[in-house]
């Protein structure tokens, strides 16, 4: 944006420097131009005046003296001629009239015109200029002066005042373009910095704000909406964790208390109705600390900025695989673990990999059903380490895995087992906390394939 801001302030001051500078070039090298016709048409004059009374008398010489004097004083060659067009007395004896633009200005001041429209004097002309006048009196016109002059050095004295024009419109130039390049970052501060606020916010960091001190008064008033803005949505979602935070911790106690209670009831029950309701009772009160338990560590996940650490994630991954086994031969699953061939260590937040493989495992297991296989490979992949938890269970669809993370969401056909909704929105926020990524994806040909990746250890 910077660029294409500066580019505009170039164009305008390039369009504003050609308006100014080309008029004027023009017309200095017009000036230079009518200043020599001038000069030249005055001394055509002078020697008109002086080539009369020779011409009727026939006596040339002292003509021929003053042409050739001037000629060696000013290097301008002069020649005579009479009412034919024929050379009658010049400057130099190797002048002849063969040259077309001599011929032709000779000839208009043989018709009683001054001739001097020989163009203007630009710095690469090289042809001389030719000016001729009559040579009469009363209206009777018995010959012309013709003088021819060198141009080359008229035409370098132009492109010396065009080359200072040229150099003072650089320094312009320069000075335009430290301006508009301090004047674009002076403006693009803020918006820089209201941009990369921004990026931290949807990031996480709530704390982030922008000084609203610098740039024009528009952007200084944007970044004040912007730090109020952020000011409220980290209060708000303060205030969101704090109420999750504090429900859930409030509600442990009574519920532990009911559980107690209903636990003391089962003692006294003796109908089988009555038995199997107390039994329904205690595991629908089971399943509420569950939730309970869930929320904790949701509202802990979202808290803040963590303390990244480096951990062997093979290990790790080998140890939860140990502690599920129990649980998965108990309910005739498999749990493969396939060693990777090197240590890997990766870098995340405390626990995050720990509390991932148990949520995943946990769904892997409780999900596949009978005679499944549930895998757990950790790998390196993409500069990182992957952990990947495969099943072959019944899988997910498409707009199932989309929503999977969604708080509180569950498959329609796993309504009626045991689960918070709460494991995945754990992982994906744990995850991400580590600058990780969280993917569902197919197995092929059934089941799931979770697959979590954190950057590598430093």
């Amino acid at each position: 944006m910077r660029v294409r801001l500066v580019s505009v302030y170039l164009v305008l001051l390039l369009l504003v420097l050609a308006a100014l500078e080309v008029p004027l070039a023009i017309s200095l090298a017009g000036r230079d131009t009518q200043r020599l016709v001038a000069d030249r048409l005055a001394d055509a004059t002078r020697f008109a005046t002086l080539a009369e009374p020779a011409l009727r008398d026939t006596d040339t010489a002292e003509l021929a003296a003053e042409l050739t004097r001037y000629d060696d004083v000013y290097g301008v060659a002069a020649v005579v001629v009479d009412q034919d067009a024929h050379q009658v007395v010049g400057s130099r004896p190797d002048l002849r009239l063969a040259d077309g633009n001599v011929v032709r200005q000779a000839r208009r001041a043989l018709e009683g015109r001054e001739a001097s429209e020989d163009g203007t004097i630009w710095p690469w002309r090289t042809q001389p200029l030719v000016v001729a006048v009559p040579v009469g009196r009363g209206g009777e016109v018995i010959g012309a002066v013709v003088t021819v002059s060198p141009t080359r050095s008229n035409a370098n004295g132009v492109g010396s005042a065009w080359g200072i024009l040229a150099g003072g419109g650089l320094v312009v130039l320069f000075a335009g373009i430290v301006a508009a390049w301090s004047l674009a970052r002076w403006t693009l501060r803020p918006v820089a910095e209201l941009d990369s606020a921004a990026h931290e916010l949807a990031a996480g960091d709530y704390a982030v704000r922008v000084p609203a001190a610098d740039g024009p008064p528009e952007l200084r008033r944007l970044g004040s909406a912007f730090n109020e803005m952020a000011e409220t949505v980290a209060d708000a979602l303060e205030r969101q964790r704090a109420f999750v935070s504090h429900a859930s911790h409030q509600l442990r106690n009574p519920l532990t208390a009911l559980r107690l209670r209903v636990e003391d009831l089962g003692a006294d029950l003796a109908d089988p109705q009555a038995i199997e309701g107390h039994r329904l009772a205690l595991e629908e009160a089971e399943r509420f600390g569950e939730v309970l338990d869930s929320l904790l560590a949701l509202a802990r996940a979202e808290r803040g900025k963590y303390d990244l650490a480096d951990f062997d994630a093979g290990e790790t991954a080998w140890a939860r695989v140990l502690a599920w086994q129990p649980v998965a031969a108990k309910k005739d699953i498999t749990l493969r673990y396939v060693r990777p061939a090197r240590p890997l260590r990766a870098r995340a937040v405390r626990t995050a990999i720990d509390q991932a493989l148990d949520a995943l495992i946990d769904n892997a297991v409780k999900f596949s059903g009978p005679g499944t296989t549930v895998t757990v490979r950790p790998n390196a992949d993409d500069h990182g380490v992957a952990l990947h938890v495969i099943d072959n269970g019944p899988g997910l669809t498409e707009e199932q895995r989309d929503m999977a993370t969604e708080r509180f969401w569950r498959a329609p056909d796993a309504q009626n087992v045991d689960g918070s909704g709460l494991g995945l929105p754990i992982v994906a926020v744990l995850v991400d906390a580590s600058g990780g990524r969280f993917d569902l994806l197919p197995n092929e040909p059934s089941g799931l394939h979770a697959r979590v990746w954190f950057p590598a250890a430093l």
